[in-house]
């Protein structure tokens, strides 16, 4: 965990009718200083699109031998690696070597189409690479609902996304840049 991390508690409710998972997770996230509610929130998004029992949070943002989520198998081999935000050709290049698929959940003002822009000629010839576009209004709305005492509901189906907290309710597509 990180120095002075502020430790929020998320109550989150899957049902993720593509994969057919149904289930109630009791997360324990650590928020770095300097992390923002919209990261924080990404992480909690991309955990409950691949929700597992295997599945777990990384170290954090000063972390970068580690994933911002991952998933390891029995023998301790990496499953599934998630990136949050706009890595690196060299980041990605290495985490595709040691996992069997990586995720990237990138958002981003304007950033994040020109990050994909310049980073997809490097990236396209990853197999086990997938891209997700998260469109900055949908990541802002999502932040909203950051708190340290969070209980949030979450409905995946055909792509689409549906999150609420009991006062807000968000709908979105996921944008696939790369799968």
């Amino acid at each position: 965990m990180a120095t002075n991390a502020t430790i929020y508690k998320a109550t989150l409710q899957i049902a993720d009718m593509d994969r057919r998972y149904f289930q109630d997770h009791a997360l324990t996230l650590a928020r770095h200083p300097s992390e923002t509610d919209e990261r924080l929130m990404v992480r909690v998004l991309a955990f409950a699109l691949h929700a597992d029992e295997a599945l777990s949070f990384g170290r954090g943002v000063g972390a970068e031998d580690e994933p911002a989520l991952w998933q390891r198998d029995a023998t301790g081999a990496i499953d599934l690696w998630i990136e949050i935000g706009q890595p690196d050709e060299k980041t990605l290049r290495r985490a595709c070597g040691k996992a069997k698929q990586v995720t990237v959940y990138s958002y981003g003002a304007r950033g994040a189409e020109a990050w994909w822009a310049n980073q997809r000629p490097l990236l396209d010839r990853f197999k086990n690479l997938s891209v997700t576009l998260l469109p900055m209004e949908h990541v802002r709305a999502l932040a909203e609902m950051a708190g340290p005492g969070m209980h949030v509901q979450c409905t995946i189906q055909d792509g689409h996304v549906w999150i609420a907290d009991g006062t807000r309710t968000l709908d979105f597509e996921l944008q696939r840049l790369k799968i």
